[in-house]
């Protein structure tokens, strides 16, 4: 082959793999976002071009990246489970799950930590398979509908600009691994949770810590991920620690503007989630969720509390 024939195929590789990356690190608006938040959005990407070191982003699960109204997808998957499987029945292995659930109706706080200890007590001796299967199965039943398109199209830009994208949410970590890496193209070790001790594939009674609940967000963020993030995004007063660990941008999603916080909720006294990260200058982004009048609840029955609806603006 001749020297310039050879010149001519380098330079084609050459200038093929330039727009090949170009391309990968193009950023695309996202649908139902204003003009304003996607300017913001890209120019922010587009500062992280030549950075060299990990760029992580990480978001909350419930309410951030999928709909949690009218309940929570991890109770949803336990109280239907208990209701096809334990309801009725009066061996040993059904009472004591009953009485877990019994424990937890009876505490009525869903985003507490003893609440969110008791989901992954209820789930022990159950192998990995079978927790993963029982979210994904409750997902596809309840929740298909509800994965925010805006948030699927930001976590593609993230990936196209090479960021690492990781789900961080306090219900039980392999019940939300399987339908959460399938929907938004992410590993599964990359979405963490309410972590308990697994031997021989079957999970025993013993929880990791820390668990990924309000300061222990912020926790899990130095102690598994492992790297200041780039970018945080969270919907509540649980997520206000880890948000703060951001060191670029900050998203809330559909924050509550009608509850103005208490004296525990730290730097958030006397001011509304919405108005909080308004001072803080967060980006505030909206989603729609509502819910779906022709899917039956199991928790609406065993009256857990409900979610607020967040209806999406018209534009």
């Amino acid at each position: 082959m001749k020297r310039t024939n050879k010149l001519k195929i380098l330079l084609t590789f050459l200038l093929a793999g330039t727009v090949t990356a170009t391309e990968a690190q193009t950023y695309r608006p996202v649908k139902g976002w204003t003009a304003e938040t996607n300017d913001k959005i890209e120019s922010f990407l587009n500062s992280t071009l030549a950075m060299t070191v990990r760029k992580v982003a990480v978001f909350d699960g419930d309410g951030t990246v999928f709909g949690q109204a009218p309940h929570y997808l991890a109770d949803e998957a336990l109280y239907a489970y208990a209701d096809e499987t334990y309801k009725g029945r009066t061996d040993k292995k059904a009472k004591e799950k009953l009485a877990i659930l019994d424990a937890m109706v009876k505490n009525g706080d869903n985003v507490g930590k003893r609440y969110v200890e008791d989901r992954v007590h209820f789930l022990s001796g159950m192998t990995v398979e079978e927790i993963e299967m029982m979210g994904y199965n409750c997902y596809y039943k309840s929740y298909r509908g509800k994965m925010y398109p805006e948030m699927k199209e930001l976590i593609a830009n993230l990936k196209s600009y090479g960021f690492e994208v990781w789900i961080l949410t306090a219900s039980p970590e392999l019940l939300y691994q399987k339908f959460l890496s399938d929907e938004l193209g992410i590993p599964v070790t990359r979405v963490v949770g309410a972590k308990c001790v697994v031997e021989h594939g079957r999970t025993i009674d013993e929880i990791v810590f820390p668990i990924p609940q309000d300061d222990g967000k912020a926790a899990s963020i130095e102690t598994f991920i492992k790297a200041r993030p780039l970018v945080v995004g969270g919907n509540s007063r649980g997520d206000m620690d880890m948000i703060h660990l951001s060191c670029g941008l900050k998203i809330v999603v559909n924050p509550d503007d009608s509850t103005v916080r208490g004296a525990e909720d730290g730097a958030m006294s006397g001011h509304t989630v919405k108005s909080y990260w308004e001072k803080e200058g967060a980006l505030i982004v909206h989603c729609n969720d509502v819910p779906d009048p022709n899917v039956r609840f199991h928790t609406t029955e065993w009256k857990i509390r409900t979610n607020k609806s967040n209806p999406k603006p018209s534009p």
